[in-house]
């Protein structure tokens, strides 16, 4: 059985609350459960973490690698100026599709611009929860 890590990033435990004319109404919960449901369809574990804190983050990646087959990662604010995660991507050998609720490229300049696209396999921007699964079904599919 394949296993998959989700992280999402800082304030990404408010969805549904937050913003909901950019980030829509599904839960943080809700999104992890319908997520876990397709990924045990695929024969797939998912585990699930959120953090506000960069070094968990961290260590979240580091520790994930050669146990999980592929990272889904929205890092949220943490996307346009941490080094430190985007380093440590870069040491590990587990591939890691960057995922964006929101049409980041469409919002401030300020969010343009991601430090982790160069390390990670992909990148989803703007398909709103959709994404998450197109990211799963990316590191699944043989």
């Amino acid at each position: 059985m394949k296993k998959i890590l989700l992280i999402n990033g800082p304030n990404l435990n408010l969805l549904g609350q937050r913003e909901p004319g950019i980030y829509g109404s599904v839960t943080l919960e809700s999104l992890e459960h319908n997520l876990k449901q397709i990924a045990e369809q695929r024969n797939v574990a998912l585990t699930c973490v959120q953090s506000n804190h960069e070094g968990v983050i961290i260590d979240q990646i580091q520790l994930a690698n050669r146990k999980y087959e592929g990272i889904i990662f929205n890092p949220g604010a943490f996307t346009h100026y941490s080094i430190a995660i985007r380093d440590a991507i870069a040491a590990i050998d587990v591939p890691v599709i960057e995922v964006h609720i929101s049409n980041v490229h469409k919002r401030e300049s300020f969010r343009h611009h991601s430090v982790m696209a160069a390390v990670t396999q992909g990148q989803i921007v703007g398909l709103g929860m959709k994404g998450y699964e197109l990211a799963l079904f990316a590191l699944t599919d043989e």
